[in-house]
């Protein structure tokens, strides 16, 4: 992998892994588009770890206050708001992390096709599409109880196909159940912690266990331009949700997913 092709696989990354659009579905189909050859396990480490950075980042105030109550309701018994979200966030990880150990595998071997992620990115398009119209929009992400977190995790479980989305489907789950769009975005992003860190970790094990010869220049590329690109991602995607809604990602969904049938029927 060249430094040009580094740079724009962390640029998609960055751009991709925060809206609603499948930054997996992407780094497979960029690849395959333009005939590149396969960016290797460290690069998607690196990426993957860009990423936690930014929303970590982005989102330190927030984590920080979670973290000290969440630790202060241990021994208290008598959590607070933020240490609600904080179970809320753990809670809502274990069902993603259970199914991702049991089905890596068939995942990895049978769901990586282009007219795969061309059916999930329609189908789950649409459904962002119907979640944005009818969700009752009334609640914040501090208001979240037990069956509706459980219903936002059940759906990040989907986020291993590729083409889902795990922001897409864990906006449509909250906005389903009840949050606004901002509020259903941060749960998906706070989600995303976690997440993206057992993806991570994951990966590095069997990074290390393949023993892959890594070259530091595109690692570079990849950690920086992920986090600066995905945290500009994040700011702006919150501050513009209100007023554009989620109608632009389903209409890019259903353009992309219409392209890849055409190519790859």
């Amino acid at each position: 992998m060249d430094n040009f092709q580094a740079f724009i696989l962390a640029l998609v990354q960055g751009l991709t892994e925060f809206l609603p659009i499948s930054s997996s579905a992407h780094l497979i189909l960029v690849p395959v588009l333009v005939d590149w050859p396969d960016q290797g396990l460290a690069f998607d480490v690196a990426v993957h770890f860009g990423t936690l950075t930014a929303v970590v980042a982005y989102f330190r105030h927030e984590l920080g206050g979670m973290a000290a109550s969440w630790f202060r309701s241990l021994v208290t018994r008598n959590p607070d708001d933020e240490a609600r979200l904080a179970w809320a966030v753990l809670i809502g990880t274990i069902p993603l992390g259970l199914a991702g150990l049991l089905l890596h595998d068939i995942v990895e071997t049978y769901l990586r096709s282009p007219l795969v992620i061309a059916t999930t990115t329609i189908v789950f398009g649409l459904l962002l599409w119907y979640a944005d119209i009818r969700g009752p929009k009334t609640r914040c992400e501090y208001r979240l109880n037990a069956w509706r977190v459980a219903v936002i995790a059940l759906a990040q479980v989907l986020a291993l196909i590729p083409g889902t989305s795990r922001s897409g489907v864990t906006i449509t789950a909250g906005l389903l159940v009840g949050l606004d769009r901002k509020a259903a975005a941060r749960f998906s992003f706070l989600l995303s912690v976690p997440a993206i860190l057992m993806a991570a970790g994951y990966e590095s094990t069997k990074l290390l266990d393949a023993g892959e010869a890594v070259r530091w220049t595109p690692i570079f590329f990849g950690v920086s331009e992920s986090a600066v690109s995905a945290y500009l991602c994040i700011h702006y995607f919150l501050k513009l949700l209100d007023r554009i809604g989620m109608l632009p990602f389903v209409i890019y969904r259903l353009i992309l997913g219409a392209g890849l049938f055409l190519l790859f029927w």
